[in-house]
């Protein structure tokens, strides 16, 4: 198994969540979240002063699935969340050892 994290722009993730719906993935953890990367945030005028903003809003979507659905989700959020700008974000994937569900107590990948 594997989780995926996805750090994208807030008016994608509409984007992603369908084209994760179209590759078999049901279900998503999805936060709002704030961050930096090579765009160093921007500079903004409020009522006549200038200020920086550094910390951009961003989503981050999670997802864990098995092994053999991993490569079509990360290729279905890249399509889905490129802008072709900076800031469009980035996808990490980590190994997951275990899950359990806790309704059923399932485990491995049908906890999944």
């Amino acid at each position: 198994m594997k989780k995926i994290e996805a750090m994208i722009k807030p008016f994608k993730l509409e984007d992603v969540k369908e084209a994760l719906a179209e590759v078999g993935v049901d279900g998503m953890t999805v936060s709002e979240v704030r961050g930096f990367g090579r765009q160093k945030g921007h500079t903004e005028i409020y009522r006549g002063s200038e200020y920086t903003v550094d910390f951009l809003p961003k989503i981050k979507v999670e997802v864990v699935l098995a092994d053999t659905q991993v490569a079509a989700a990360v290729e279905a959020i890249i399509k889905a969340a490129k802008t072709g700008k900076i800031g469009d974000g980035k996808v990490f994937i980590s190994p997951i050892e275990n899950a359990v569900r806790i309704r059923t107590e399932e485990k491995g990948e049908a906890a999944v």
